[in-house]
């Protein structure tokens, strides 16, 4: 990025939602919802469509109108405000640029409106400009620039009014796969050099877990986890977690916990995959949960494979296996479900020098610190 000055946001803001529920009829778009954003911090908002995520982000605008609870923006309930008041800029997934107005003036639009000197609306736009490095394309119509360079001015024009916090919706799902990468890495270079308060909403956990400081997972209007991404990825508290985040998603396998000799044994439905826990994880589960179902999770990476049975605890065969550059996805059959005689596979994430063809004969194996297990029941992680 340029050299400007880093003064380009002044106020600085902790945004906070309390018991905040929204509903359009009989849908509860926004379900009890408490959070605290902190100042300066880059929270993604991550979910599937319709998970209430967009509709959090336009109740803290003020766009929509909330049932109940309360959310407020440096300790000061905003519910009164109109989205003019509360000194945010919102950012959508589709620019909305004026396409008669320059560069220019569509970024000094809001100050323009807000009759703000024409020496100091000049003076911020140059600035913005130069901090996103548009500053030689301020003479253009928007129909002139590239994706990217479009979003850098409806950027400008959010961050030309010095906010409080930014709110982004999406603003990259119009790009290609390129641009998105190297917009990725500049938006959050840009928020830690300005250090605005910045919501972002994406359904990309590939944006989410590279850009946010922390992330929130959303769905059915209610917030799943809030936590760094490290932790999301390998701290997941429940089944929708640990399906959503990662790809491949996490491998998830029902079984069963029972006592055996004095020791407890997982043991994987339909299969004849079984093991023993150690003492420290058997104390671990066993203050936690009864014995009984529970669904079996670990990570394709975390599943390795060999040739030959040294070391390695089960024989399987090799289902598919799909060439991904620098890695491979290699699905291996552990067994068949005995009612609805559907498959049950195992992917494991290995390197692309392990040479193995579908049919073969290999030896799988992971370690009991990186597998996950969850109540069958609540679908809560209990390791």
């Amino acid at each position: 990025m340029g050299s400007s000055s880093v003064d380009v946001a002044i106020d600085m803001a902790k945004i906070e939602l309390k018991n905040v529920i929204k509903s359009f009829g009989n849908v509860i778009a926004i379900n009890n919802i408490s959070i605290e954003i902190y100042d300066r911090e880059f929270l993604v908002m991550l979910g599937p469509s319709g998970c209430g995520k967009t509709t959090t982000l336009r109740a803290i605008a003020g766009l929509e109108d909330v049932d109940a609870g309360n959310i407020l923006i440096d300790d000061n309930s905003v519910n009164h405000l109109s989205p003019a008041d509360r000194n945010i800029s919102f950012v959508f997934q589709f620019y909305a640029l004026y396409p008669h107005l320059t560069v220019f003036d569509n970024i000094a639009f809001p100050l323009k409106a807000s009759k703000v000197e024409k020496t100091e609306i000049e003076r911020r736009v140059l600035e913005v400009a130069k901090t996103l490095q548009i500053d030689t394309s301020l003479n253009r119509k928007p129909k002139q620039l590239s994706g990217g360079e479009m979003q850098r001015v409806a950027l400008g024009r959010a961050m030309v009014r010095r906010p409080k916090a930014f709110l982004m919706d999406e603003p990259m799902s119009n790009l290609d796969a390129k641009l998105r990468i190297q917009m990725r890495s500049e938006l959050k270079r840009l928020q830690k050099k300005v250090e605005t308060t910045t919501v972002f909403v994406t359904h990309d956990q590939i944006e989410a877990m590279s850009m946010a400081d922390r992330i929130a997972v959303m769905h059915q209007g209610e917030i799943q986890q809030i936590d760094p991404p490290k932790k999301i990825y390998n701290q997941p508290k429940n089944l929708f977690v640990a399906q959503f985040i990662g790809s491949p998603a996490m491998n998830l396998i029902e079984g069963v916990l029972e006592s055996k000799n004095s020791k407890l044994v997982l043991s994987l439905l339909h299969t004849e995959c079984s093991f023993i826990l150690s003492d420290a994880m058997a104390q671990k589960m066993m203050s936690q949960h009864k014995l009984g179902k529970i669904v079996f999770g670990i990570r394709p990476e975390h599943v390795t494979l060999s040739k030959t049975p040294i070391g390695y605890q089960f024989e399987t065969k090799v289902h598919l296996v799909e060439y991904l550059g620098a890695t491979k996805i290699i699905d291996v059959m552990l067994g068949e479900n005995n009612h609805t005689r559907t498959p049950i596979f195992l992917k494991s994430r290995v390197h692309s020098s392990f040479q193995v063809f579908v049919g073969e004969s290999v030896w799988i194996n992971f370690e009991e610190q990186v597998i996950h297990i969850f109540d069958q029941e609540s679908q809560i992680a209990i390791s």
